[in-house]
């Protein structure tokens, strides 16, 4: 049983000189806060709060940092946000009341879904962590509490958890070196996300462990006698069985039996020197062949989180893979504990430069994410930039980079300058001229080709990795796609007035243009030429506007007329689902190839006697349409209609997944008209889906919901 008495001895251990009387008083206060409150588990709170001060004291933590574990909740708990923080601050300092308002979820706000909630929860931890990345080690130490009591919560909690914390937490655990809280974290969440394949792994384990340990004794002994015979003396040979959830990726990535997973373990040496560390990776090659492409050097190019190791797999005992890694004792340290082996807060000192390179990659993923407003968009960069398997570049200045397996030399010339992308045309790998689609490997030495006569495309969107590349595309994309709209209203503006005897400059000098501008919305007459260039407004809207009698006189009877409709004649368009700017009574059609819903962006096209078609202003049949038959149209307001849409769901074939999908649907009221499904060799389903909703929201919702569901990959619309 954790008690305050414990967590002090355990951090007396590691902090015999220091004054403890700050813990003390905050155990007292958060004994008093918490009394009479539980959490979802029926534990009371002070014993989470204490449960999480023991993790955080493990890691050898600060005392600012442990009583942030004893309080973490208080905020979260108060009545009086205020006045609560300001007593915080009042009795344990700034440090302990940033820590806690940063771990501490965002409550008083309304969000229009769990998704918008989500993404902002994420983005002020990132933002809270960012500057101080020990409200970051105490949210890792909460949530492995939350996960260690889920068994008393509700199956949907459970999972909601569960999949939360394999998507950010283990994750941000992984990047900031913290090994042992990831496994833990990974195995945790794979028990409850898929409780089958979990127990049916762990017992496949357990049936082989007198095998495996034989196989580890056999192994050790060979390694410690080489070793000795090659004049090492100070090391140490430790074998120890991979985490569940390692094997499991293993067994779905390469689509093959328990039995055929050899490296079940993976063995470690630790020895005295780099040097050291060398001579027994040559000794190991001696012994057995190293498989291609599997030797990482981690010691002359260190991880962002300043891991270091050398790694190698050898074809091993009986000709099966064996996983090795080599380290000094420092090394070894900084594996298991990560950041929180290096990060030292000591009162009146100041962080050291080696200290502050640990957590750059998170001020960099911080400023990267802070332009990104859409929900989902936010949270899909959140999750490429964590999980990505990394590669180490070198500039030609010899400064190493970090990027995501699979990234180009775009993403490299992005990394050191948004110009140096813009214009960069090929690249030097290793000396060799190499394409701009050429992806990058570890220690490569990138140098960069640029002209000032190039620019952008869309095509490099899918061509980079980085959330940095690809905003700084898309900025230059949207900024281009402004510039042609811009063009393209002024000479539809002055084309369309001119049969009229009407121009720009008229409409200006009449004194009016300023009201018309209010009218329509826009702020300024360039975003009014551009809302034209773009198709989301007519001139006749502009016409239809004009009120002035100076300007209806300078236009014929006929447009006038059909301007400015009778008081009385608007009639609803069909169903009262689509108007048509600049018109009434026209018969408008929902386009099948894309299939709109309310909420998404639109624009209509003008066919030939049959009305006018309903397209998203995304879809790729109406940009290669005849743009001068393009019009603006919108949704109507309280539209009480169902709505078409296709999605398309990835997931492992498994017994009882259509009932599953099918269940989910009916249960957020949609209606399935059309399903179609294929499976692959490799066992992963292809299913696609026609379906009734309400709205974009309704979509949404049902697709966030389905990716929840057990065996599901991806699920999005088409």
């Amino acid at each position: 049983m954790v008690t305050i008495e414990t967590i002090i001895e355990r951090a007396k251990s590691y902090m015999p000189e220091e004054d403890l009387s700050l813990l003390i008083k905050a155990h007292v206060f958060a004994k008093e806060f918490y009394s009479g409150k539980h959490r979802l588990s029926g534990r009371s709170y002070l014993y989470h709060a204490l449960m999480v001060t023991d993790i955080l004291a493990t890691m050898r933590l600060d005392i600012p940092t442990l009583c942030a574990g004893l309080l973490h909740g208080v905020l979260k708990q108060a009545t009086d946000l205020k006045e609560t923080e300001k007593n915080l601050r009042a009795s344990f300092g700034d440090d302990v009341a940033n820590i806690v308002k940063g771990a501490t979820k965002i409550t008083d706000v309304q969000f229009n879904s769990r998704l918008a909630y989500q993404a902002e929860n994420i983005r002020k931890l990132l933002l809270a962590m960012s500057s101080d990345i020990r409200v970051l080690l105490v949210k890792l130490a909460d949530r492995l509490h939350d996960m260690q009591s889920l068994q008393q919560v509700s199956r949907d909690k459970q999972l909601e958890f569960a999949q939360e914390t394999m998507d950010l937490y283990a994750p941000l655990a992984s990047r900031l070196g913290i090994d042992w809280l990831k496994r833990e974290l990974e195995d945790l969440s794979f028990s409850y996300l898929h409780p089958k394949e979990y127990q049916t792994l762990a017992a496949k384990i357990h049936t082989s462990l007198a095998d495996r340990e034989h196989y580890v004794d056999e192994v050790k002994a060979l390694l410690n006698q080489k070793l000795i015979e090659h004049g090492l003396k100070q090391f140490r040979v430790l074998g120890r069985p991979k985490h569940l959830y390692s094997i499991y990726r293993k067994l779905v990535v390469q689509n093959i039996p328990f039995e055929k997973v050899y490296d079940k373990v993976a063995f470690r040496i630790i020895v005295s020197s780099v040097k050291e560390c060398y001579e027994a990776l040559g000794i190991i090659h001696s012994l057995w062949m190293p498989v291609d492409g599997r030797f990482k050097d981690f010691i002359s190019t260190p991880k962002g989180n300043m891991y270091q190791s050398l790694h190698t797999s050898v074809i091993g005992l009986s000709g099966e893979f064996m996983e090795v890694q080599i380290r000094t004792e420092e090394m070894d340290q900084v594996a298991k504990e990560g950041i929180a082996a290096h990060w030292a807060y000591k009162e009146g000192k100041a962080i050291t430069s080696k200290d502050a390179r640990l957590f750059k990659w998170l001020k960099q993923l911080v400023h990267t994410l802070q332009e990104l407003e859409d929900p989902k968009e936010f949270l899909d960069a959140v999750k490429g930039e964590l999980y990505a398997e990394e590669i180490f570049v070198l500039t030609p200045t010899g400064e190493v980079k970090e990027f995501p397996k699979g990234s180009t030399p775009i993403d490299f010339a992005y990394s050191i300058h948004t110009e140096v992308g813009n214009r960069c045309t090929g690249a030097k790998i290793n000396g060799i001229i190499a394409q701009l689609k050429t992806k990058l490997k570890n220690g490569d030495l990138v140098e960069i080709i640029t002209s000032p006569k190039q620019r952008p495309n869309r095509s490099w969107l899918g061509l980079v990795k980085t959330t940095r590349a690809k905003n700084r595309i898309r900025q230059w994309l949207n900024l281009e796609e402004r510039e042609k709209n811009l063009q393209a209203g002024r000479e539809i503006c002055e084309r369309e007035l001119k049969k009229h005897n009407i121009s720009l400059k008229k409409l200006i000098k009449t004194g009016h243009l300023k009201e018309l501008l209010k009218t329509i919305a826009c702020n300024t007459l360039d975003d009014l030429m551009r809302k034209i260039g773009s198709r989301k407004m007519t001139v006749q809207t502009i016409i239809k506007e004009l009120q002035p009698q100076e300007i209806r006189d300078a236009l014929p009877e006929d447009l006038v007329q059909e301007a400015v409709p009778h008081k009385g004649e608007r009639k609803p368009e069909r169903d009262n689902i689509i108007l048509v700017s600049g018109a009434d009574n026209v018969l408008t059609k929902i386009s099948h190839c894309c299939m709109p819903v309310p909420g998404d962006e639109i624009a209509g096209f003008i066919t030939s006697g049959r009305g006018i078609s309903v397209h998203k202003a995304s879809c790729p049949n109406l940009k290669a349409a005849d743009q001068e038959r393009l019009i603006s149209v919108s949704w109507a307001e309280n539209i009480k209609s169902t709505h078409r849409a296709q999605i398309q769901v990835i997931a492992r074939d498994q017994k009882g997944l259509l009932a599953a999908l099918s269940n989910a649907i009916n249960h957020d009221d949609a209606n399935i008209l059309t399903l179609e499904a294929t499976t692959s060799s490799g066992g992963i389903a292809k299913i696609s889906i026609i379906i009734e909703i309400n709205s974009r929201e309704h979509l949404l919702r049902l697709l966030q919901h389905l990716q929840q569901l057990d065996g599901v990959l991806e699920a999005r619309r088409t």
